[in-house]
């Protein structure tokens, strides 16, 4: 399996580094036959190229089995046009990356809620409010005049209907429910029309349970009765803070796997940002990454009827769990001792002695 890595900015570097130590011990134990490839993005490809996301890179990725993305510091990017392109919209967009998948479980020790979560949010990534990537040509915010910004939702019959299609699909192997998330009491178009495809795609799968909720109490449910639910199904900007509200209730943004699906291409990327600061003092969480490293190579186990990358999956995602499971051998952030080396070693520990 040939992974492209890409170490962005920020702490992006050291956590990749960790992930890919990890993999390459996971490796070791079980076989894969992993090809690692670093590329270079993001600010440091700004300053010697004249852009954050070379050609080369776009190039490259449709011709391996994966991709792990390291945080970007795409606020700090010029414009466009002055080469500064936000990698992670970008692979989103030109890859057709539609399903950003999170998983969310609560720990033991490090959960802040009363009862327990283990939910996986299915979100919409090419479209809704974003405006960096929700038009073809052109922004989707613009200014009319200095005093008034305009900003356009797009919300379209496929993108909704290939993310739920990736949701029921999902809920089937897991507890076959899947809640639809919305504004449509509001939003009745547009909302309305995401509620309308999943409808849909929900009566190709009649042993999975359909509901609905509004963002708001879904955001309440979240704390109060996360065990509700199984998968969430929601439209890009909602996803992108249930899920980060969902990650902090379970322990930390830094414990959440992602990664970003289409049909061909599948990009692992933490949820998290790129911190710069705390880079480069061996002090950030690499948990994060390494379950998204996990999610890729699951993906692509089950995608290539692959059963040695999805066993190689379970172990890495179970050794992670062992490790988080012992305050000594936790990352700083949440309560451990660890530096990003020392836990990825820990990490490395673990699939080396698991039975």
């Amino acid at each position: 399996m040939k992974i492209l890595v890409l170490p962005g900015d920020g702490i992006g570097p050291e956590i990749t580094a960790a992930t890919t130590k990890v993999l390459q011990v996971l490796d070791a134990r079980v076989g894969l036959n992993l090809k690692l490839e670093a590329l270079d993005i993001g600010l440091v490809t700004l300053k010697s190229q004249g852009t954050t996301l070379p050609d080369t890179v776009m190039k490259r990725i449709p011709e391996v089995d994966g991709v792990i993305l390291g945080p970007v510091s795409h606020y700090e990017y010029p414009s466009r046009q002055e080469g500064g392109i936000n990698p992670s919209g970008e692979l989103r967009v030109k890859f057709e990356l539609y399903a950003n998948i999170r998983p969310c479980r609560s720990r033991e020790g490090l959960t802040i809620l009363r009862k327990p979560m283990d939910l996986v949010i299915v979100r919409e990534n090419t479209e809704g409010f974003y405006s960096d990537r929700n038009m073809f040509a052109g922004s989707g915010e613009f200014m009319p005049d200095p005093d008034m910004a305009l900003s356009i939702r797009k919300v379209t019959a496929k993108g909704s209907a290939r993310v739920a299609w990736a949701a029921f699909t999902l809920a089937r192997g897991r507890r076959k429910k899947v809640t639809a998330v919305h504004k449509a009491n509001v939003l009745k178009l547009s909302d309305n029309l995401f509620l309308r495809e999943v409808r849909k795609v929900a009566q190709d799968f009649p042993d999975v349970e359909l509901d609905d909720l509004i963002v708001d109490a879904a955001a309440a449910h979240l704390i109060r009765t996360p065990d509700r639910f199984d998968v969430i199904v929601t439209t890009n900007m909602f996803g992108d803070i249930l899920s980060d509200e969902a990650s902090e209730l379970s322990g930390s943004l830094g414990l959440g796997g992602s990664i970003n699906a289409g049909d061909e291409i599948c990009v692992a990327q933490a949820q998290h940002g790129s911190a710069p600061d705390i880079a480069g003092k061996n002090i950030a969480n690499p948990t994060s990454l390494i379950l998204s490293a996990a999610m890729l190579l699951d993906w692509r186990g089950r995608r290539d009827a692959n059963e040695n990358l999805i066993r190689a999956a379970a172990l890495l995602e179970a050794s992670v769990e062992m490790v988080l499971d012992h305050p000594a051998t936790r990352t700083r952030d949440i309560g451990g001792t660890l530096g990003t080396d020392a836990f990825a070693e820990a990490v490395c520990s673990s699939i080396r002695t698991a039975n």
